[in-house]
């Protein structure tokens, strides 16, 4: 079966052609660790998950990287401010994270490199760009001398000449060229620093992932993913470097990015300060409903995050799981499907995300899957189609929960969310929004509640009462 990505770099969909079909290499830029992360930050992180596990599928080897930064102005800031030491600080919010998209059902990448553990290798890369002349020392700094590389806004399609100067960048006395980039800047006694030879400093943001990369995957890589507010300046910095570093070869065969999440009419930004965070989010929803949330929209495009793409998440995966138990209650897990051979998997699933990873396509399919199972006389259909269910619930992340627990005896219903429910299917009713009431007594009954409308009110009681 043919994968299809859309690749930035060219701005059309391509057949997926790896560079050694016996290892594949995938980085995906992870978080500044400076505070606790937002559910914009969890997209990327389910997102290239999806493609692990998709590619993980056809091919004996895929060494997947997700970088930490853990070295970082805004960390030096907030550290501060907080008064706990800046190391601390960043290992705290580096575990924060970690914990964060575990709770999302995202898989451990084969390596999850941090910016501080690599200094030898910046550095390193750092004076290879000198000695070939795209970078220069200046006042304590290095700098990347763009115009040295003709190939630069190739991936955001910017010439030199549409970037004003300063734009983005600081303006500063020792460039070249204000459209000059830091890869080394002096540290002060109480900021984090290493000796170097410019002296004692620390990293810019944009080396660090050119040198992780070169570090564990190679001069050249098949994929490159990361947020569509990274292609520039960050991913056109981080491919000017690697390029200029490693003799021009192509550096990343395919420029993956995700779409933003946004809340009302903005993106979902720290600095606009409209963000949700993960840890809050899982105060009220399970890491389940918020990763189905995050894949009910085309990678690609923009989310709009909202409490009602909630409530549908959750009714969904209870229609799910109920099919499983309308199959017998089989309690196999899908991670028993990690590893099954391509034609294992529901056919329809894996072609949605073998087509540019369209997860809403794929999750149609699912559910398609589970009136299936609805439909089905036997016993040894219904038992087929549910496995086949949980191997597409692998793939998507998904049903990662037994049934047997999810619908144990009572399932710890709580009465007032019930009642909640009620009250809000009464008023979707009586704004004649039916599409909502019926949604809602969906998921009432996947819950396991069955209700009697009366003339007195809605009843309600637990299923087999």
């Amino acid at each position: 079966m043919d994968i299809r990505f859309h690749n930035t770099q060219s701005g059309r969909k391509e057949n997926f052609t790896p560079i050694d079909p016996k290892r594949l290499t995938i980085y995906v830029c992870g978080p500044t660790v400076y505070n606790l992360v937002h559910i914009g930050n969890g997209r990327p992180a389910v997102v290239f998950d999806v493609l692990y596990r998709l590619l993980k599928v056809f091919y004996p080897e895929v060494v997947y990287a997700r970088n930490v930064t853990d070295v970082d102005d805004k960390i030096n800031a907030a550290a501060k401010e907080s008064g706990q030491p800046i190391q601390e600080f960043a290992d705290r919010f580096t575990a924060a994270y970690q914990e964060d998209v575990a709770a999302l059902g995202v898989l451990d990448p084969a390596v999850e490199p941090r910016a501080t553990h690599h200094i030898p290798e910046i550095i390193e890369m750092i004076q290879t760009l000198i000695d070939k002349g795209n970078a220069y020392a200046a006042d304590g700094h290095v700098l990347f001398d763009v115009p040295s590389d003709p190939e630069y806004g190739s991936l955001s399609r910017r010439s030199l000449e549409d970037l004003l100067d300063g734009a983005r960048v600081e303006v500063a006395a020792y460039k070249r060229d204000p459209k000059d980039f830091v890869l080394w800047k002096p540290s002060t006694d109480d900021l984090p620093g290493w000796d170097s030879p410019w002296g004692r400093g620390r990293p810019g943001w944009h080396i660090e992932c050119s040198a992780m990369i070169l570090k564990h995957l190679g001069r050249s890589i098949d994929i490159h993913g990361g947020g569509s507010d990274l292609m520039f300046p960050h991913h056109e910095n981080e491919a000017a470097q690697s390029r200029c570093a490693n003799d021009h070869v192509e550096c990343v065969r395919y420029w993956l990015h995700n779409g933003m999440l946004t809340l009302g009419q903005e993106k979902m930004s720290k600095s606009v300060g409209n963000i949700v965070t993960i840890r809050e989010l899982r105060e009220r929803h399970s890491g389940e409903e918020l990763r189905y949330a995050l894949l009910s929209g085309q990678y690609r495009s923009p989310l709009a995050w909202s409490e009602d793409l909630l409530h549908q998440a959750s009714s969904s995966l209870e229609r799910l799981y109920q099919a499983l138990r309308d199959a017998g209650g089989n309690d196999e897990t899908s991670l028993a499907y990690a590893r099954a051979a391509a034609d294992e998997y529901p056919a329809g699933v894996l072609a949605a995300l073998c087509d540019d990873l369209n997860t809403p396509e794929a999750l149609a399919a699912m559910h398609q899957l589970a009136g299936a199972i609805h439909r089905a006389d036997n016993p040894a259909e219904k038992s087929r189609l549910a496995r086949q269910l949980l191997a597409g619930g692998w793939l998507l992340g998904l049903l990662t929960e037994s049934v047997q627990s999810r619908f144990q005896a009572g399932n710890d219903l709580d009465p007032a969310q019930i009642e909640r429910l009620i009250s809000e299917r009464n008023a979707a009713r009586d704004a004649q929004d039916f599409a909502r009431a019926d949604a809602i007594r969906d998921e009432l009954t996947c819950m396991g509640i069955e209700l009697e409308d009366t003339r007195g009110g809605t009843r309600w009681k637990v299923s087999g009462d």
